[in-house]
């Protein structure tokens, strides 16, 4: 096999990365040194087909403007029987203006819902998984356990097992969206010691209950400075492998 000589090899082109912006752009809008910014770091071969289940990160992405634009058909959050004044839903539902539902009407079903609950079928698991259709838009919302004022990650995970069902096989409730119920104020996520976890934990009680749509993490997460994120999930083995301690 012919080789090249370290000459000959400095003079064959190298390949340059691609331009971002016209002009002189890719020199002006440089990485602040303050204020909020996220790194997407590459993984995978994009030039292959990878078939398996996975979630799409959505970084710098605004659901509620993908929400109005229609690019998706169902979007998963939660609710509760009391007081939904500060979710997400209540947004939704200004951004609907076709929709018969309202959030007051949104927050008596999930009561009367949850009356029948414990009058019928007191011995189902929670949580339940509510539907609101909103003309184009399917919400599946999951109640609140009773009791509680929060969620937790089993929750999440035993919620999203009914949602990847209900999504299995129905092309008309496809795409998917979920927020990422992190900094949520109406109806909080805690991990077993009280605390809000870590996006990956969330990440990971959806996958593993089946569920491979797309994922809006918080914008608080817009500002990582110092720490790269990955645009799918599941995250590259070399992650764990730095975690154990081995490059």
């Amino acid at each position: 096999m012919a080789t090249r000589t370290p000459a000959e090899s400095a003079s064959v082109p190298q390949a340059s990365a691609s331009k971002i912006y016209e002009g002189d752009g890719d020199r002006l809008v440089e990485v602040p040194s303050h204020g909020p910014k996220v790194t997407i770091l590459p993984s995978g071969d994009p030039r292959t087909v990878n078939a398996k289940q996975q979630i799409r990160i959505m970084w710098g992405q605004h659901l509620l403007d993908d929400l109005v634009a229609w690019d998706y058909r169902t979007l998963v959050c939660a609710v509760n029987d009391m007081d939904n004044t500060h979710g997400i839903l209540g947004e939704i539902l200004k951004l609907v203006p076709t929709s018969q539902w309202t959030l007051a009407s949104a927050t008596s079903y999930a009561k009367v819902f949850r009356s029948a609950v414990s009058l019928h079928a007191k011995e189902d698991r929670e949580p339940y998984i509510l539907k609101f259709d909103l003309d184009r838009i399917l919400v599946l919302a999951l109640l609140r356990p009773t009791g509680r004022d929060h969620l937790n990650l089993e929750d999440l995970y035993r919620g999203f097992r009914t949602i990847s069902q209900m999504l299995e096989g129905r092309a008309d409730r496809r795409p998917a969206a979920t927020i990422s119920f992190l900094g949520a104020k109406s109806n909080r996520l805690r991990d077993h010691s009280g605390q809000e976890p870590s996006c990956e934990a969330v990440l990971k009680a959806m996958y593993d209950a089946g569920y491979d749509g797309d994922f809006y993490p918080p914008v608080s997460g817009w500002d990582s400075p110092r720490t790269g994120v990955f645009a799918r999930y599941p995250f590259p083995a070399g992650v764990d492998r730095m975690r154990e301690g081995s490059s």
